[in-house]
């Protein structure tokens, strides 16, 4: 790792990268580079201990089983939440959300102990929630609406703490009939759209890397302006 760098951890692709999350990270990358700025991806797998020093981190989506071999890992080797507790911004996806809670229930209706840096906890819904979102955001410095793609059967309750995302418009978002999307505490934002959810909200992007390396020119990026409208524009259910 150059120490030069922004360093961007792309936690456990190896088990929670099913749907494609891990171009989250690269979203990051080419955003600060196409910026005149190095990034380097640092991938940190289950044969690896979790880096406190990094400077930004993703996670994505993953099934019950390589969801809880995540959530051990990450409690065997807390440099995530040890990089959380300074600051350090964190972008959660989906079955991450679940991880970063206090605890979440398998499809099975085993309750699992999760990581407890988000003050929420998830059950099963009667139904999987499955289709596209929009969502309109609850958070300082966002404007612009969220697009994505969610599938997913847990149900998301956020505690005092947690703070949604965004307000949904178009599909469930945390849980159906809530009408919030994700989760904001402290230096994380989760939220269940898939996508990858970067390459759709470049907003958000550079939401997450303001944190890090400060204020950044805007990129005129027509294909992601056309990208945007298009999702925007999509119906629910694909």
């Amino acid at each position: 790792m150059s120490e030069s760098a922004v360093r961007i951890g792309l936690v456990l692709p190896d088990v929670m990268g099913t749907y494609g999350d891990g171009g989250n990270s690269v979203v990051l990358r080419q955003r600060l580079r196409l910026r005149g700025i190095h990034a380097e991806i640092v991938p940190i797998t289950l044969d690896d201990p979790v880096p406190a020093e990094l400077d930004l981190y993703t996670l994505g989506g993953a099934e019950d089983f390589a969801q809880r071999l995540a959530t051990k890992h990450l409690i065997r080797f807390p440099g995530l939440q040890q990089a959380i507790s300074r600051g350090a911004p964190v972008l959660a996806i989906c079955a991450a959300i679940q991880v970063l809670g206090h605890w979440y229930e398998t499809s099975a209706g085993e309750r699992v102990d999760g990581v407890g840096v988000l003050d929420l906890t998830t059950s099963p819904q009667p139904e999987r929630t499955i289709g596209e979102v929009a969502a309109n955001p609850l958070i300082d410095g966002l404007t612009q609406p969220l697009t994505g793609f969610e599938n997913h059967r847990g149900g998301t309750v956020l505690g005092t703490d947690a703070r949604p995302l965004a307000a949904v418009t178009k599909g469930a978002g945390n849980r159906a009939g809530d009408g919030f999307d994700g989760a904001v505490q402290g230096s994380v934002i989760a939220t269940y759209l898939h996508g990858c959810c970067l390459a759709r909200n470049p907003e958000l992007a550079d939401h997450l890397l303001t944190e890090v390396v400060g204020p950044l020119a805007p990129l005129e990026l027509p294909e992601v302006t056309l990208l945007r409208r298009e999702r925007l524009a999509a119906p629910r259910r694909v």
